[in-house]
């Protein structure tokens, strides 16, 4: 931040006056903004009457203004309101910085958006390099409304004569870090940092690294940097679209509204889990078993489970064929199964060659058993007469079956040979922690499932193509309903109706829609937050969305708590982008008070002492408090403490962060006395809440008014990462941190905190 600006009293009265000069600007921004809308929804309704079931151009254009019609919408009720800047500069025009860009209906500039190059003087002129830049002013306004006007002088001699004095600049930003959360993360389009403005605006190809510690604003600045990206790069990457992986649910519902606050609704927000379409997991598992999941020796282990469902018999099969016995030797089994291997295609692909050979060789033989010649149209009659004979059908399953996913690895995990003959490289230990029986899926199994659909290919299904049309139908009766919608008729209008006089038309679905149900997606850009969680394996599964490794890594090695998850950003990024990516380090602490990071401090050094935290931009002057309690009082006191701290945050949000084992018990013991209290992170509204209680591993990437960490030294004996755990959990405050304790705080928390009973 620069704070080295030139600095002086503002007038009485300058303010409001500052105010009120601005505010008829922002009133034609707005005015210009809904005439745009209505111009752009009457174009959609003129396209609607010219859509028809040939004209693939119109249905084109109709997609794509339905989706500013969308846009636009969304910018009109952003609360911050669609400009947050002025920049005056010595010798040419004053600009405004906002949302979007918008010209008058002469093409004059009225509103530079935030992402184009004439923006970047906003985020990074400083006193020591302003170049022409005279007065940088940040705006804060409420939807039309300007409420507060700040200025960064850079040149007082050279602002216009009668101009008001100046206010610190840092203002807007401290205003937005001070403010109660609200459950969803905000955008910082106003406030974006240097530092941060840096990574933003970084070029598009090639793997970037965002490190960065608590608070430093690493998820947000990747989130803005999606926005500026499909600025920047919108031919390249509206078609194929922006995946955002989260680590849980509640996570991606907190920050689902940043994106189309800043005009941007085309990016796939998805927990790892989500990324294999069909399967939800639900199940959970010792930390030891998901090591074991992750490891990048269980991509063999799913190759070989696959080769090893591609059998030769060891006796020769005789099948029986309208009374005439047929006979498959091993010999000739081999042949076809080495024939389907070097096609080299997915099993459930290659399965058709190996099929193709046996039948071809059966149907010859069945030829030469009746004394018949054939040629290759009867050879052609006789192999799918031969493939319909239940005898035929079982042994082509019995030796190459085809096989889902789900099937490959329920067989593999439930069959302690299958499992000792494709794990030959794990050790009987970990084989046995693999062992499953109908056991729920759960997130670490999901990398292995998506390794066997990508070794397997698609199912041969007979009904696929009926059941896409029934899909492709319904798709289309969605579609015209959000159409009818958008329209706003005065007449109801059965959108089935419309549907099918338009049948024949293909369906256009958002890119959204199209890539969230296709696992084979391939995606123009992948950002990964709170990466350091991932397992080699379920980066397997990520670097396939992006094969052009085109991507955004953020994360923070000190907050690893996964037990597969990463050590260094070499050891992840290294086995695929070997010598081919970059890292960009955040060092400024925007979110956490001094007073908490020293408290923290102790944690950081326990986890690395080479460690250095970032720098926090401001102090509440409040110390965390520690309360001691007896062992059996401790549950009434955390309800006593959650309570006051819901009081001392008004509208703000409060977390307690329990062990897990105390999670229930510490839930229904708080919803008791207060309201609106949430214990499951998976519940959508849990950040809602004025109260929420969460484990360590559900509270990353997430922030609170106000944080009460419940049995610290037992948080620390939980987990081989206990000091991890400890560091995310008092780290997650942007004002008030509280400690419960029954007996001694940990060695690392000593001195940290004043004690107030």
């Amino acid at each position: 931040m620069d704070t080295d600006v030139t600095l002086s009293n503002r007038p009485a009265g300058a303010q409001d006056d500052a105010v009120r000069a601005e505010q008829p600007y922002i009133s034609r921004l707005y005015e210009r903004l809904d005439l745009l809308r209505e111009r752009t929804a009457a174009r959609l309704a003129e396209l609607y009457k010219q859509r028809g079931g040939t004209h693939q151009a119109v249905w084109d254009r109709e997609a794509f203004v339905a989706r500013d019609v969308e846009r636009l919408e969304r910018l009109g009720t952003v609360d911050r309101g669609l400009c947050f800047g002025r920049l005056d500069f010595d010798g040419r025009a004053t600009s405004y910085i906002g949302r979007i860009g918008l010209s008058d209906d002469d093409y004059e500039t009225m509103l530079v958006d935030w992402r184009a190059p004439a923006a970047e003087p906003f985020y990074r002129a400083t006193a020591a390099a302003p170049g022409d830049l005279v007065r940088r002013r940040h705006i804060q306004t409420r939807r039309r409304e300007v409420l507060a006007v700040d200025d960064e002088v850079f040149d007082q001699d050279a602002l216009p004569a009668g101009s008001a004095g100046t206010l610190r600049g840092e203002a807007a930003l401290l205003a937005s870090l001070t403010a109660n959360r609200t459950g969803r993360m905000s955008d910082i389009v106003a406030t974006i940092q240097a530092e941060q403005d840096r990574i933003i605006r970084s070029p598009l190809a090639g793997v970037l690294v965002v490190q960065g510690g608590p608070g430093t604003g690493k998820t947000v600045a990747a989130l803005h940097r999606a926005a500026y990206l499909l600025y920047t790069h919108r031919d390249r990457l509206s078609e194929k679209g922006v995946l955002v992986v989260g680590p849980n649910r509640t996570f991606l519902h907190y920050i689902d509204q940043v994106l189309p606050s800043l005009g941007e609704t085309g990016v796939v927000l998805s927990t790892v889990g989500q990324l294999v379409p069909g399967v939800e997991p639900t199940g959970a598992e010792p930390d030891e078993t998901a090591v074991v999941k992750g490891d990048p020796r269980m991509a063999e282990v799913i190759a070989t489970a696959v080769r090893d469902r591609q059998r030769v018999p060891r006796e020769e099969q005789v099948l029986r064929v309208d009374r005439t016995e047929l006979v498959l030797d091993a010999a000739t089994c081999r042949s076809a199964r080495t024939k389907a291997r070097r096609s080299r295609r997915p099993h459930n692909a290659a399965r058709r060659v190996f099929v193709r050979t046996l039948l071809d060789e059966l149907a010859e033989q069945h030829a030469r058993r009746l004394g018949e010649v054939i040629d290759e149209e009867d050879l052609a009659e006789l192999r799918g007469e031969l493939q319909s004979e239940p005898d035929v059908a079982a042994v082509m399953d019995e030796l190459w079956p085809s096989l889902t996913p789900q099937q490959l690895v329920a067989d593999l995990f439930a069959d302690p040979k299958r499992l000792a003959a494709a794990a030959r490289r794990l050790d009987p230990a970990e084989r046995e922690l693999l062992a499953r029986d109908d056991a729920a899926w759960t997130p670490a199994d999901v990398p292995l499932l998506d390794e066997a659909a990508e070794a397997l290919g698609p199912v041969d299904d007979p009904d696929a193509a009926a059941r896409a049309e029934r899909e492709r139908e319904e798709a289309e009766v969605r579609y015209a309903q959000e159409l009818l919608d958008q329209l706003d008729l005065d007449v109801p209008v059965d959108p089935a109706l419309v549907a099918e006089r338009y049948r024949g038309s293909p369906t256009h679905r958002s890119v959204v829609d199209r890539a969230s149900a296709d696992r084979e997606w391939s995606y123009g850009h992948v950002i990964v937050d709170e990466a350091q969680e991932l397992s080699p394996m379920a980066w397997r599964m990520v670097m396939r969305r992006a094969p052009g490794r085109s991507m955004t890594v953020v994360g923070d090695i000190a907050q690893t708590g996964a037990a597969a998850g990463a050590r260094s950003w070499g050891q992840v990024l290294e086995p695929f982008v070997p010598g081919r990516w970059r890292q960009e380090t955040l060092t400024v602490n925007y979110r956490t008070p001094t007073e908490v990071m020293d408290a923290a401090a102790g944690a950081l050094r326990a986890i690395d002492p080479d460690l250095v935290p970032p720098e926090s931009v401001r102090s509440t002057g409040r110390s965390p408090a520690a309360v001691r309690v007896e062992p059996d009082g401790l549950t009434g006191a955390v309800v006593e403490l959650a309570t006051e701290e819901a009081d001392a945050v008004a509208s703000g949000r409060v977390a307690v962060i329990v062990p897990a084992a105390r999670l229930n018990e510490l839930h229904a013991a708080i919803a008791a006395d207060v309201p609106a209290t949430v214990s499951r992170v998976e519940n959508p509204e849990a950040l809602d809440a004025t109260v929420t209680v969460l484990t360590v591993g559900q509270v990353k990437g997430l922030e609170f008014d106000s944080v009460l960490v419940v049995e610290p030294a037992e948080m620390l004996r939980e987990s081989s990462h206990g000091a991890t755990d400890l560091y995310v959990a008092l780290t997650r405050p942007t004002q008030r941190l509280g400690l419960a304790h029954t007996g001694d705080l940990p060695d690392m928390l000593q001195g940290a905190a004043v004690e107030r009973r």
